[in-house]
């Protein structure tokens, strides 16, 4: 008999933990204790060797669903004094080395309570338990206990502290623990705050029939809801909100109610069924039931999430059909989560408010994946999936702590500590000051909440990114070095680092296709095949640098993007030569209308029309001369997402066009190809799927030619054009088949949200 002191890390705390350990150890008969303090679980046993085998090999097998074991440290504890029973003992704080637990859907059993009359808890909009609820939407700090959370303002009643207090409870210490007696209430109001009769969830589902907009507050966040089969209800929900064309989310009430209008496969099923519960991209049904056309106009994809509280349980139970759920902001702002704020910044655009008394402490916007290849794509990491710490290689466990401030877009920041990385949830675009403040707070409470202070600061090479600015103005105010890493380098460095690789490994093939990212030559890049490692990368390959004429209104306006190829491939005066070579086409008369002359001299001089090999304008350029958002994008990606949506409107077998890989790819043979087709009549999609079809084809071979010449067979795919399920799902397929490992995310955003990640491990693998 020995007394032995084991240490568990991970995702250890909120997660029901110490209860499981209680219930193993008096299983097995065994003495001792266990603890939450700032690096975990404590555990004292008193057992012989083979009972601590046996006791550590079912703690891994029977640990709770949201738990994560990331390392267990056995020692012969220090007091040898004799034991007796097992007890659970009251948490020590200290210096915070554990992870904060993301938020968790509700789970079968608390969803059977609330369903049940014969229960206390019949009809409870806050109804919780170790294994769902809220985390990090109500923590203010480490350890995650109830005096640590907005649960702190709520008195437990006499029964939830006997489940509270009980280990054999699946409630024992679920922190927001609560019942209609003792914790946070629903009210429904108008826009003056004063309350409206009734139920307020009849109430709620009453307006919404009626075809009223709902502002709910929901988890991480207010949602504007209405009646997503009732087309006056959404048009006027996109007049309030100024959302012109950018697709909605949608709540269903199942997986059977969400089957009838999207197409759902087994991975989707699942995804749609996670703790996390995200909104999850799904092919609309031709065959469906019809939805408000509003919804997500010129897409064929629908963005869908079940409930993921009781709250959105219980109001999905009583309305007919699924409902848009959609942030509850102005487009382009930060969702709101005061009730005050919602009333005042909601004022104009909802009917009324759902609203309740438990504060939100950090906003959180609702993840996105989409399923290609039969595997998620995380496109937002936030509400049930952040932040959750990423166990890194155990090459960085000695790393200094480093603050990585990740990108413009997609915001998230990451704390890289004791060889863990802990990435924040999405936050937005860095434009908006109300972002910025979101980076503050939500930096100061990681700080706290893991007693972090930056040895090092990470920040993009763009000089003109708010979150550089803010990166540099750090490093100064803390006299921490500062390390500047190129955009697609942290790319690849946050898919090596997800996938497990350290600090030595060797370099990779990363095909990284965006939008914009700064070079290290000064020049724009985006379309680039980078050999690279954590520490250094060498640029092999890249799309031809073509003008922007306007600098940012290129990024909005496609035809910008569609004459500047044109120029590039033709030669000055292009549309003249274009006629005389294929007669009067569309896209020449749409063309005519624009300020030609003046965007032609801005390319010559290079005046505001900086060079970029960036991919996604090269989709913009191919949309626009199809007559897609010709004029201008109404959101980011827009163009891009309806080429994808005509090109799956064709076969395979459309057919490509013939580009030569080289180092430097020019889109001679492209342009001459679509500019045929549409002189013989061909049809947009036909098109649109030969485009994606040579996209596919070049990339995968230019990477597997590239791969072998570098000696690797690892190929990472990177960058927020591989969104595109048709490209990343064609060329993973084809660089598989020829023998390649190929890298894609699957737990953070392969866009610029999982940025800071990869600065973060390129900071630590260089030393600083």
């Amino acid at each position: 008999m020995q007394i032995w002191q084991i240490r568990v890390w991970g995702l250890v705390q909120g997660v029901g933990f110490r209860p499981t350990v209680w219930r193993i150890a008096t299983d097995a008969g065994l003495a001792g204790e266990v603890l939450n303090d700032a690096d975990g679980v404590l555990i004292r046993l008193a057992c012989t060797q083979d009972q601590l085998d046996r006791f550590t090999r079912d703690l891994r097998q029977q640990a709770p669903p949201l738990s994560r074991i990331d390392g267990i440290e056995i020692s012969v504890g220090s007091n040898q004094a004799a034991i007796e029973g097992f007890v659970i003992v009251p948490s020590k704080s200290g210096t915070a080395r554990t992870g904060i637990v993301p938020d968790a859907a509700t789970c079968a059993d608390c969803l059977a309570d609330i369903n049940d009359p014969k229960n206390r808890r019949f009809g409870y909009a806050f109804t919780n338990c170790t294994n769902c609820g809220p985390r990090l939407s109500i923590i203010r700090a480490i350890p995650y206990d109830r005096p640590n959370t907005a649960m702190a303002a709520f008195a437990m009643c006499a029964a939830c502290q006997q489940e509270y207090d009980d280990p054999a409870d699946r409630r024992f210490h679920a922190q927001p623990n609560a019942c209609p007696d003792c914790g946070p209430a629903l009210l429904l109001v108008d826009g003056e705050g004063e309350p409206l009769p009734g139920d307020p969830i009849e109430a709620a589902a009453l307006a919404l029939s009626e075809g009223k907009i709902l502002a709910v507050k929901g988890l991480g966040g207010f949602q504007l809801a209405c009646d997503a089969t009732n087309p006056k209800a959404v048009a006027l929900l996109r007049a309030r909100k100024r959302r012109a064309a950018k697709p909605f989310a949608l709540m269903g009430k199942d997986l059977e109610q969400i089957g009838a209008f999207a197409e759902l496969t087994e991975a989707t099923k699942a995804a749609l069924t996670s703790a996390q519960a995200p909104i999850v991209l799904a092919r609309a049904r031709q065959d469906g039931t019809p939805l408000a056309t509003g919804i997500a106009p010129g897409q064929n994809r629908l963005g869908f999430m079940l409930p993921n509280t009781p709250l959105h349980h219980l109001l999905l139970n009583r309305v007919n059909g699924p409902l848009v759920m959609t942030s509850g902001n102005l487009s382009s702002e930060p969702q709101v989560t005061g009730n005050a704020e919602a009333l005042a910044r909601l004022d104009g655009i909802a009917d009324a408010w759902l609203l309740h008394n438990r504060k939100i402490v950090n906003r959180l916007d609702d993840s996105v994946v989409q399923i290609v290849g039969e595997a998620p794509l995380v496109l937002r990491r936030a509400r049930g999936a952040a932040p959750a710490p990423l166990q890194l290689h155990p090459g960085f466990a000695k790393a200094a702590p480093v603050l990585a401030c990740g990108a413009d877009l997609k915001n998230t920041f990451c704390l890289l500590k004791d060889g863990q990385a802990i990435v924040s949830q999405h936050m937005g675009d860095m434009e908006n000051d109300r972002t910025h403040r979101d980076f503050s707070a939500n930096l100061a409470l990681f700080s706290k909440t893991h007693d972090f202070t930056a040895a090092a600061i990470a920040v993009d090479t763009h000089p003109g990114y708010f979150a550089s600015r803010i990166g540099r103005e750090f490093a100064t105010e803390r006299k921490a070095p500062l390390i500047e890493v190129q955009h697609h380098h942290a790319h690849i460095a946050a898919e090596l680092a997800e996938h497990g690789y350290g600090p030595e490994t060797p370099q990779v093939l990363g095909i990284v296709l965006d939008g914009l990212g700064y070079g290290n030559d000064g020049t724009i890049w985006g379309g680039e095949f980078l050999l690279a490692d954590f520490q250094r990368f060498h640029r092999l390959a890249h799309f031809a640098p073509i003008a922007l004429p306007g600098g940012e209104k290129a990024n909005i306006q496609p035809w910008r993007n569609t004459f500047a190829h044109l120029m590039a491939v033709f030669g000055p005066d292009p549309l003249v030569k274009i006629e005389q070579k294929f007669g009067a086409l569309p896209v020449l008369s749409d063309l005519k209308s624009k300020p030609l002359a003046t965007v032609e001299q801005m390319i010559d001089r290079g005046l505001n029309a900086p060079l970029a090999s960036s991919a996604g304008r090269l989709f913009d350029a191919v949309a626009g001369v199809l007559g897609l958002c010709f004029d201008q994008i109404e959101f980011e990606g827009q163009a891009a997402m309806y080429l994808q949506r005509l090109a799956e409107e064709r076969p395979d077998e459309a057919g490509l066009y013939l580009i030569e890989p080289s180092p430097v790819i020019h889109w001679h043979s492209l342009w001459t190809g679509v500019l045929s087709d549409l002189k013989g009549g061909i049809e947009p999609a036909t098109i649109a799927a030969k485009f994606h079809n040579s996209l596919i084809a070049l990339i995968a071979d230019l990477g597997s030619k590239l791969s072998e010449t570098h000696s690797t067979s690892t190929i990472v795919l990177s960058g927020g054009v591989f969104q595109n399920a048709v490209l990343l799902n064609g060329v993973e397929k084809l660089l598989t088949a020829q023998g390649r490992d190929v890298l894609v995310p699957r737990q953070f955003p392969i866009n610029d949200g999982g940025v800071s990640l990869g600065q973060a491990t390129i900071a630590a693998a260089l030393g600083v």
